[in-house]
């Protein structure tokens, strides 16, 4: 699909500087006596980017900072980014507009995650030592720490349904923890445990070890147990990609109906995986090849100056839509959509995008809105993406 241009604020109104602007016009594609709705199916191929944000107080070639990481609100109103100079940055879905900056000079941040509160957010440590951090953001206080870990963290993922919380570290642990205490409520000891994700019911989670080449599935309430599932990436997905199956993830998730397990790399593609018996069901073929930000654990180790970006983490340049039937991955030049249903885009396992939407920047992270028909892509600069009403 060819890109279609930007409806971007006259410069004097920008959202990144908290100046007004107009609403987005943004309606929920779930729930009862709510705005109209429409199916994703519908309008999965009429995305455009539609919102720029900016900040506009690096200028004069100051670089802007990379964006780390993206996270929505439960109730999808708010969109949150951690940044590489140390700030998280909240917007406004519906409105399209900036909220406010929270700073983490001190300590760092990544992987920024709301809790089920929309006014509290965890996220990781990069400076001083590697405990978690439990903050209001309506007054940027510390609730707590969670301190355990004593090398980076690699990954969080909340539960859906509560307020526990799995984090990944390169101190090869996994630690489960409950928003409501300090200490961890589990710990289990696995070798490069860089990614770990929970099913929709909470009733389970599944851990990614890239040395290992293995994605581990364990009960939550018995995590203590051995895991009742080991699949083996390298025996199912060595047919389609030989160069990322003991390195290079980038992202762990399940679709939302629990049958399917995306396993995002920085290769030339992402693993489509049965979550059932670890069968491969495609190789999302990128049709640009491999992404600039580093993998999941992975070391910056080139000498000299790399391409911008490639010594930053990120958390992933792929996801589910809301519905579970569509994956969603970046490119250097916009965004591309596969459909895991379709039949016609598949050949050898391999599959092919069904669409391709081109924009003039790049893609490293991305994430669905969870009740809202919208996008968000993401580099050095945040892009709020919509389906286009005169498609």
């Amino acid at each position: 699909m060819a890109s279609t241009p930007m409806d971007l604020d006259p410069p004097d109104s920008s959202p990144a500087n908290g100046t007004p602007s107009t609403s987005l016009n943004i309606t929920r594609t779930l729930g009862s006596g709510l705005p109209s709705t429409a199916a994703v199916t519908d309008v999965i191929a009429n995305y455009k980017p539609t919102k720029l944000f900016k900040r506009h107080e690096f200028r004069d070639g100051i670089p802007r900072p990379h964006i780390l990481s993206l996270d929505y609100d439960d109730p999808g109103e708010l969109l949150m980014t951690s940044e590489s100079d140390e700030t998280i940055q909240i917007y406004k879905v519906r409105d399209g507009r900036h909220d406010k900056q929270l700073l983490s000079k001190k300590y760092g941040v990544k992987f920024a995650k709301f809790t089920h509160n929309s006014s509290s957010i965890i996220y990781a440590s990069t400076k001083q030592n590697d405990a978690i951090r439990y903050l209001t953001t309506h007054d940027n206080a510390f609730i707590r720490y969670f301190e355990g870990h004593t090398a980076a963290v690699t990954c969080l993922e909340m539960h859906p349904g509560n307020d526990d919380f799995i984090s990944c570290s390169k101190d090869n642990t996994v630690r489960l923890w409950n928003a409501g205490t300090k200490n961890e409520t589990g710990v289990l000891y696995i070798n490069t445990p860089y990614l770990a994700a929970f099913d929709p019911s909470g009733q389970l989670f599944a851990v990614g070890s890239p040395s290992s080449g293995t994605v581990l599935l364990y009960d939550h309430r018995n995590f203590d147990k051995a895991p009742f599932a080991e699949f083996d990436i390298v025996e199912a997905c060595a047919s389609v990609d030989s160069q990322n199956l003991l390195q290079g993830w980038t992202k762990l998730e399940f679709a939302n109906d629990g049958r399917c397990i995306l396993l995002g790399t920085k290769g030339g593609g992402h693993f489509l995986l049965d979550s059932f018996n670890g069968s491969l069901k495609a190789y999302l073929r990128k049709p640009e090849g491999g992404s600039r930000r580093l993998a999941a654990g992975e070391e910056y180790t080139l000498n000299g100056n790399g391409p911008p970006g490639s010594n930053v983490e990120g958390s992933g340049d792929c996801c589910f839509s809301q519905d579970g039937r569509y994956v969603i991955g970046g490119t250097k030049k916009g965004v591309v959509v596969w459909d895991t249903l379709s039949q016609s885009q598949l050949t050898d396992k391999i599959m092919e995008p069904l669409h391709v939407i081109e924009d003039e920047r790049p893609t490293a992270v991305v994430a669905v809105n969870p009740r809202f028909n919208l996008f968000a892509t993401a580099d050095q600069e945040l892009v709020f993406w919509l389906p286009d009403p005169h498609a």
